[in-house]
Formats: C-alpha cells, structure tokens, sequence
C-alpha cells in the first residue's frame, strides 16, 4: 500500500506539479523566494528562546519514528528528536501553548502544515531517503547548530550547512541524509509548507495533500502525540514546571 501511494504521488500527480510549479524544480531554492522567510529570520532569537525552554526536558521528547510511523523503520536507530507543533494541519496544542512566541510566528506562513522543532543529537545520521510527494517544500531554519562542515544536509547531489539564524528551502521529494557528527546537538524549526503551483494545479496539488492529512499516517502521528503530551505533562509535573 505505501508502495502503490508512493508511486502515485510522486511519479503521476508529482509530474504535473514540477511542470506547474511557479518557483522552478530544484534541490534548494533562494530563501529570498519566499516572502514570510525574512519574519523568521529577523525573530530566530526570541525561537531559540522559547527552544532554550523546550531542551531542558530533551530526554522526555519522542524520537521521529516514536510519532511518525509512515518512516519509523529510517530511523528506529537514530537519535532523531523533535517536538510537534503542526502535523498536516492537525495542532499539537500544548506544545503550541508551551511556545506561543514561535507558534505566533508560524501561523502567519501562507500555506504552513508541518512544524517542529527537529533535534539531531550528536554523532547521528539520518539514512539517505525521499519524500512520498513535491506538493510541499520543506523549510529549516538553523537555530542551534554546531559550527563546522561536519553537520550537514545532502539534497540529490547538492551539499548546505545549516547556520544559525539562517534559512534552507528544499524540495524532500529528492533524495536526502542529514548528518551531525559533532559533540553538539542540532536544531532547526523543521517546516513544510504548500508549494506554489500554477492554478488549476493548485487546487489539485492542496486536494492531494488534504487527502494526506486524513491518512492512517498522519492521524496516527496526532494520536501518538497525545500519549506523549501525556508523558511529558508528568514529566514536568514531576519537576514542577508544569
């Protein structure tokens, strides 16, 4: 089933959103392409912050494959953490209520469906794959990153470094691995957001992806993100910060 899903996602109706697509068909694209890039940027510290705040309970946080089921076995062995505030749509509420400032921000980004903070602790790599579908572009923003070419992201052939404060466009739907082979934790706000596509692909392209949002995959992740908000409240019940 995934196989089939796949198939038809990326090599059917991905076709007709690359020819669509109004920012080109790339690996990386220019931040500068993308108006709500620069809000941001400009408030990367006050997302750290709020950041600063969520690490300090960085070992009651799900790894990927803990909430995301769809890629569980890509990472089932990588120190791959993250901490939900939108899946497709479907809002993490205490997490969002744990940081308003950042949730503030992103609910301003026209097209916003996918938001976490993604925690790749030291010495760890994720696995080269693909995503099932280009409808969507994915968005990093560095906001603690080790600082030396030993932590880096690979998109088909072409090679970034993540720099705090500072933004990467990319299209997952090509073959990608991340690696952090440093003594220091990494963090980007991981985002994915609708990719701008010629009408009538458009309305096609946000009917796919409102398909995908009603997916066994996606209600599956809100669902395991509920027994976590569950865990972590007796986490911080416990050290009283709740």
């Amino acid at each position: 089933m995934k196989e089939f899903f796949e198939t038809l996602m990326r090599k059917h109706i991905g076709g007709l959103v690359s020819r669509s697509s109004l920012v080109g068909h790339n690996t990386f694209f220019n931040p500068n392409m993308f108006r709500w890039v620069s809000l941001l940027e400009k408030n990367w510290r006050t997302i750290r912050q709020e950041l600063e705040q969520v690490l300090q309970y960085q070992e009651a946080l799900p790894n990927f494959e803990e909430l995301v089921e769809y890629d569980s076995e890509l990472t089932k062995d990588t120190q791959w953490k993250m901490f939900a505030f939108y899946a497709y749509g479907i809002k993490a509420e205490k997490n969002c209520d744990r940081c308003p400032e950042t949730t503030r921000l992103i609910e301003q980004i026209p097209g916003l469906k996918t938001a976490f903070f993604s925690i790749l602790l030291p010495h760890q790599r994720i696995p080269p794959h693909r995503g099932p579908y280009n409808g969507v572009l994915r968005y990093h923003l560095g906001l603690m990153v080790p600082a030396t070419d030993q932590c880096g992201i690979r998109v088909g052939k072409d090679i970034r470094h993540w720099q705090e404060g500072k933004s990467l466009v990319f299209d997952d739907s090509f073959e990608h691995t991340a690696w952090n082979d440093t003594d220091s934790v990494r963090v980007v706000l991981f985002l994915d957001v609708v990719r701008p596509v010629k009408f009538p692909i458009s309305l096609l392209n946000r009917a796919v992806i409102q398909l995908f949002s009603w997916s066994p995959y996606i209600q599956g992740a809100a669902a395991n993100q509920k027994k976590w908000d569950k865990r972590l409240d007796a986490v911080l019940a416990a050290k009283g910060t709740q």
